[in-house]
């Protein structure tokens, strides 16, 4: 009965105008406060810096063909990433087998080993002695722009799985089953009527890959090569090479790369936001022979495997890769040692407790002003241009290099408010860097479910609050499990931009740099691997903890 007087009280409250968009204009005001302006700003302090590079004209050509790269190789992983992660998100959500909720969690791996060391693990796979390169005799894959881009899709291809699997486990299947009735085989209902209800989502889980690729700065350097460049490569060599004897050129170049980075993406997600939901997708005609042919057993086996051929092999073996040495450091006095504390273990241990605090800090802070932002956007409460406005900008710190938004964000912190405690900056730059995860997943969830539904839970009475929670929350809870997974993988792998705001050292920053020594000589391989080892285990054991609890209702 308490309960039940509170949710009444709630759901009158949240009736009153001026209570329901004070949430609205919080949100926004802690968006603009936290997310936005912070590393924008620091962006424009640094402003002045960009004339110093204007008559470089050798550093003006480097930094656009960088760009280039990093635009075409953004566009062209995010589609890949789309056509492979269907597949394998429709398996998840549509199989029957027990081992499901393992493969759901196994499809995370990548996205929480950090950047770094996945880079350096795909590099040790593909390309040096000792991992697939020897059934070939030599470098299997050079470092360059092919090995960019089988990281980046390596990297990427679970926040697509991610986002699809919370649309699929959120739609109700009776629209696919009348199609079914009505004599359309499972490839047909699927394509022309599933895929079209999802369209929200799959356009943000292309958004949502394209920014990933766009933005990632530690595990590139890895692979790069010293022939590649794209932005973000190009600015950390701009400050390897600039900062100690020039640092005007570098601040410059880093403010004009990012400058151009955020404009070109913002035009580009304009025009997806603007002629998205006019496409026309997927194709309407339909070649009912055919899709009958390639809906049942022989071909659904062979899509099925030829899925898990691409996830294991490229996607989940070398992410992996650089954590095999933990089964050899089991037998050796690594283990003890790690379990003891001893020597660089106790860092590391302290490293990790911070990891999983930030990440569940940034998690739930992130639902608390995310979804109200999320409800914005796709209701347009502020009307359809400040909608649609607020829409593109929510992407903003996906595009910023996570090294340049971290720099970014510390000229901004420490020269407006000195005093702020470095845990607090890195929360800033954790929730800057995840925010628009959560927002773009619960946002396109919220866009597919018809305006009639609220509106029937309105007229019989229902208020604001009793429509969230008998209609939105309901039909949108597995999108918003996922955006929050999403959020969480995200926060624990940072690297990049906890470098550049703190001294802190989160479990993927000294993880880093027992890389660096290793790459130095010092044989750090067996501790390299455990701490890895520890890391995916923790976070595997969290992950499917989580799934295990909301499993139920909504899986097919």
């Amino acid at each position: 009965m308490p309960q039940s007087r509170i949710t009444e009280a709630l759901d009158k409250l949240s009736s009153k105008k001026a209570v329901k968009y004070s949430v609205y204009l919080t949100a926004v005001v802690v968006f603009f406060a936290l997310i936005f302006l912070p590393p924008l700003l620091g962006i424009i302090i640094k402003w002045g810096a960009i004339q110093e590079v204007l008559n470089q004209q050798a550093i003006m050509e480097r930094a656009l063909n960088a760009i280039k790269n990093s635009f075409l190789i953004a566009l062209f992983v995010a589609a890949v990433d789309v056509v492979a992660g269907i597949p394998m998100a429709w398996l998840i959500t549509r199989g029957k087998s027990k081992w499901l909720s393992v493969l759901d969690t196994l499809s995370d791996i990548p996205f929480i080993v950090p950047t770094a060391a996945l880079g350096y693990s795909l590099l040790l796979f593909w390309s040096e002695p000792g991992g697939i390169s020897e059934l070939f005799g030599g470098s299997l894959v050079s470092p360059g722009w092919v090995l960019v881009v089988l990281l980046h899709f390596t990297f990427s291809y679970p926040v697509v799985v991610r986002v699809v699997v919370g649309a699929l486990l959120d739609y109700k299947m009776e629209y696919e089953q009348a199609s079914r009735t009505l004599g359309a085989p499972p490839l047909m209902a699927a394509r022309t009527v599933t895929l079209s209800i999802i369209k929200p989502s799959l356009i943000a889980a292309f958004i949502l890959a394209f920014a990933r690729s766009i933005s990632e700065t530690g595990a590139t350097m890895m692979v790069a090569g010293l022939a590649f460049e794209n932005g973000p490569v190009f600015i950390h060599n701009m400050k390897t090479e600039y900062l100690e004897t020039s640092p005007a050129i570098y601040e410059g170049s880093t403010a004009f790369a990012s400058f151009i980075l955020i404009a070109i993406s913002c035009l580009i997600f304009g025009i997806i936001r603007g002629f998205g939901p006019r496409l026309k997708m997927p194709i309407r005609r339909v070649w009912p022979s055919f899709e009958r042919k390639l809906s049942y057993s022989k071909a659904s086996f062979t899509r099925n495997s030829v899925t898990l051929l691409i996830f294991f092999a490229i996607v989940l073996i070398p992410s992996l890769f650089v954590a095999l040495p933990a089964l050899q450091a089991v037998f050796t006095e690594t283990l003890p040692n790690a379990l003891s504390g001893s020597g660089i273990w106790g860092e590391y241990w302290q490293s990790l407790m911070l990891s999983y605090f930030l990440g569940a800090l940034v998690t739930i802070l992130n639902v608390i002003i995310g979804l109200p932002m999320a409800i914005i956007i796709a209701r347009r409460k502020f009307g359809a241009l400040p909608s649609a406005v607020l829409d593109l900008l929510v992407n903003i710190p996906l595009i910023v290099p996570s090294i340049a938004l971290g720099v970014s964000l510390r000229f901004f912190w420490k020269e407006t408010l000195v005093f702020v405690p470095e845990l607090l900056l890195l929360v800033f730059a954790h929730l800057a860097i995840t925010y628009p995860y959560l927002v773009r997943a619960m946002s396109a969830a919220v866009e597919r479910i018809s305006l009639d539904l609220e509106e029937a839970s309105r007229t019989l009475g229902a208020k604001p609050l009793g429509v969230f929670r008998t209609i939105i929350f309901p039909l949108t809870k597995y999108s918003l499990f996922s955006g929050a997974i999403m959020v969480f993988t995200r926060s624990v792998s940072e690297t990049g931009a906890t470098l550049a705001v703190t001294t802190l050292k989160t479990a993927p920053v000294v993880l880093v740099d027992w890389v660096k020594q290793k790459m130095q000589g010092v044989p750090l391989e067996l501790d390299i691997g455990l701490g890895c080892g520890f890391l995916l285990l923790f976070s595997f054991i969290i992950l499917l903890a989580l799934r295990l609890i909301v499993k139920g209702e909504g899986r097919y």
